[in-house]
């Protein structure tokens, strides 16, 4: 039966790496059928051709466009430009790239992994010189595809690995500031908050607190995963925390993010628990939601502009060296802000 309008409408647009995976050839070779047929053997020709018709694959005007000055531009897929950390981190970059005269191009994901795999896959067909990828906790492997047809793709936000270059905000050690910045201030039973544990910078955020717990003497610590770290998850939070007995709440609390931190803080403060004075609340993140909160809040922040200039300054590195570029990750220093969740006016 014939698709109807609306579902050919739903179906993804196909790619080029579509086309190579039907046709079983590289995605150079189709490159070249696109581009300059006459470099094809007839039989491999007509297999791409086969396979562009079936799948109806229509070649983007904009990439073959954009293709002409690939030396100059770079791509960005990033995660969630929603995200104030994303966006100083994307200006990091742009500044480091305007200095070598490349133009950047953006492309959100919004937290879609299908999304992000379609516009590395669009970079690729582009022929950007590089990539940055600052991506969903999630399988790498179109990333990893890219590289292994010879794309540079740098990973921000996320560490590297034998093939690729990685910059990282030090995600432990900020949950670890975090910790001993409100048992600095006298609190000995600390929730920490924030989840699901499976994702890595939550993961490495609660190690960081379990290990400043474990230093302290008399420090009670309790753990709550969440489902999300998220405005409303941490509004379950509050309503749960504020539901407990005065004696069995925690006198601080640490979350993995400022969205949770901020929805915890509304019904805590409705059920009448006084913050800082009765409980110390810090976020992660440093975004505007800290500022924004009612009480505002402390938060561990990150290098977010110099995250990504270094990032920038390691694709460019690894375009210019090509094989003879050396993969590493960079790790960089999270800080502090102190703010009236945890000092109470002073903040």
């Amino acid at each position: 039966m014939s698709p109807t309008t609306n579902e050919t409408r739903d179906r993804p647009r196909p790619v080029m790496t579509d086309v190579a995976r039907l046709a079983g050839v590289s995605l150079g070779t189709v490159s070249n059928v696109l581009n300059t047929p006459n470099l094809v053997a007839a039989g491999t020709r007509e297999r791409v051709e086969r396979a562009i018709e079936e799948l109806g694959f229509v070649r983007n005007r904009t990439a073959r466009s954009l293709a002409m000055g690939r030396a100059d531009t770079v791509g960005f897929v990033i995660v969630d430009l929603a995200n104030s950390l994303f966006l100083d981190i994307a200006r990091g970059a742009e500044e480091a790239f305007d200095t070598k005269h490349k133009r950047l191009l953006l492309a959100n994901s919004d937290v879609d992994l299908a999304k992000q795999t379609g516009h590395i896959e669009l970079f690729e067909e582009t022929q950007v010189a590089g990539i940055l990828l600052a991506p969903l906790d999630a399988p790498l492997e179109a990333a990893q595809q890219a590289r292994g047809r010879g794309m540079p793709v740098v990973q921000v936000n996320w560490p590297g690995s034998g093939d690729a270059c990685g910059v990282v905000a030090d995600e432990e050690l900020g949950g670890y500031l975090a910790a001993k910045h409100v048992i600095a201030l006298g609190r000995r039973r600390l929730v920490f908050a924030g989840g699901p544990f499976s994702l890595s910078a939550v993961a490495a955020r609660r190690r960081g607190v379990l290990r400043a717990c474990e230093e302290s003497r008399g420090v009670e610590i309790e753990t709550i995963e969440t489902p999300r770290i998220t405005v409303r998850g941490g509004h379950s939070l509050g309503v749960m925390l504020a539901e407990r007995p005065p004696h069995e709440r925690p006198d601080a609390l640490v979350c993995a993010s400022d969205a949770l931190a901020f929805g915890a803080m509304q019904p805590l403060l409705a059920a009448g628990v006084s913050v800082p004075e009765d409980l110390a609340v810090v976020g992660f993140d440093n975004n505007r939601m800290s500022t924004d909160s009612p009480v505002r809040i402390t938060s561990v922040g990150q290098p977010g502009l110099e995250m990504g200039r270094v990032g920038a300054e390691l694709l460019m590195e690894e375009i210019a060296l090509g094989d003879r570029h050396e993969h590493r990750t960079i790790v960089l220093p999270p800080s502090l802000h102190e703010r009236a969740s945890t000092i109470g006016g002073r903040g």
